[in-house]
């Protein structure tokens, strides 16, 4: 088993970046709209800390996690909002605090969980290191939104392997989700870090080719990005069928984002 101790260390990272950008803020900023309609900042961290006491749960609590599923199976469609819109109703620091103390938590449980063992979620049962890898990539995701609404832009890092590691993974769920067949070709997908270090995936004679810069590949399948405004290039059929559907998070399709020359 590799040591899964960096991506448990990226996810704090990840969460203290965005820690460093909300703290200080004023009522009038947690209050601003981000891209995501009807959500402000307070919407984004809230749902961060949702998510972080839902995934403290599936590893420490599995009854308390079941019976959290079955109040989403009863509003399928209003349960994350409904969880957002609770957080944000609260005042600025006791939501902040929450998100702390919830993820610190998590991160314990997280390294405390043994080896072998697959927790209970809302799509297919995670390990820790899996689970730390979709917390990573919501982090980064719902920060962007929050940067966005501030009016920051940040520094991408190479952090982004985790996020682009569930991209790629979740290529299959993409197609699925969107009642697609699924490719029988692998893909190859080719990468350049931030770093400038190249990232690749798959077979390097495979038909179908994804290439471009990271950061736009993670903007893609975190929907946080038109396909064109981004620099990445689909070689053959089912790549590029494969940029318009992408998603990395569970559940229905996403409404993904529209063009900007389109809303300008």
């Amino acid at each position: 088993m590799s040591d899964p101790t960096p991506v448990f260390d990226d996810l704090r990272e990840e969460s203290e970046e965005l820690d460093r950008l909300v703290a200080e803020l004023d009522a009038d900023q947690w209050g601003r709209a981000t891209p995501a309609p009807g959500w402000t900042v307070a919407h984004q961290i809230a749902h961060l800390a949702w998510t972080d006491h839902s995934a403290l749960l599936a590893v420490t609590d599995v009854d308390a996690f079941h019976t959290l599923v079955e109040k989403a199976l009863v509003t399928p469609g209003s349960f994350v909002d409904e969880g957002a819109e609770e957080g944000a109703g609260l005042p600025s620091a006791e939501l902040l605090a929450r998100w702390r103390e919830g993820r610190a938590a998590l991160d314990t449980a997280l390294r405390e969980a043994p080896h072998g063992v697959r927790f209970p979620w809302y799509g297919p049962p995670m390990s820790a290191v899996s689970m730390a890898t979709a917390r990573l990539m919501e982090t980064w995701a719902h920060g962007l939104d929050v940067a966005d609404a501030l009016g920051v832009v940040r520094t991408p890092t190479d952090r982004l392997r985790h996020v682009v590691w569930i991209g790629v993974r979740t290529r299959d769920f993409a197609f699925g989700v969107h009642g697609l067949p699924v490719p029988l070709d692998d893909f190859r997908v080719e990468l350049v870090s931030p770093s400038g270090e190249v990232w690749t995936y798959g077979p390097e004679d495979a038909p179908q080719r994804v290439t471009g810069p990271a950061l736009d590949f993670c903007l893609l399948v975190t929907q946080r990005a038109h396909r064109s405004d981004l620099a990445l290039r689909a070689e053959g059929p089912d790549a590029d069928r494969w940029f318009d559907i992408a998603q990395v998070f569970a559940g229905p399709p996403g409404e993904g984002r529209t063009p900007k020359r389109a809303a300008q």
